[in-house]
């Protein structure tokens, strides 16, 4: 497995980590209220468990598995994924903090930094997406 994709699996299951951790403190807050206030983290669980870990995993699988060139570079140009997987996690972390601070700007800004990830990734993986044969 290259080692961009190692990272990407690594931060996808601290991701997965974190959602569920809160996903957890929400549902016992549900059923024994601790306070109110615990629901404010909604959004967060939902940017962890989806962006963070979903899209994450599967941007981190799909340049593992993607067909490789057969002259070197094998996987092409990577720092277009490098480049995706710096922005996807700053997009993250943009959102979540805009969640805990009440920035509305940094959400704006923490999604344009998740879309130009995953305009990034593409850009740099699109050759390899080729039909069978090819």
């Amino acid at each position: 497995m290259p080692r961009l994709s190692v990272y990407f699996v690594r931060a996808s299951l601290i991701y997965l980590i974190l959602g569920f951790t809160l996903g957890g403190l929400l549902l016992a807050n549900k059923g024994v209220m601790i306070s109110p206030l615990i629901w404010a983290l909604l959004p967060i669980h939902i940017e962890f468990t989806f962006v963070g870990w979903m899209v994450q995993l599967a941007i981190g699988i799909a340049f593992w598995i993607l067909p490789r060139f057969s002259k070197s570079p094998i996987r092409g140009d990577e720092r277009w994924s490098w480049g995706a997987f710096i922005l996807l996690n700053a997009g993250i972390i943009c959102v979540v903090l805009q969640s805990l601070f009440g920035l509305h700007w940094l959400s704006f800004i923490g999604r344009i930094f998740e879309a130009l990830a995953l305009t990034a990734f593409v850009i740099g993986n699109w050759k390899r997406v080729k039909p069978i044969g090819a």
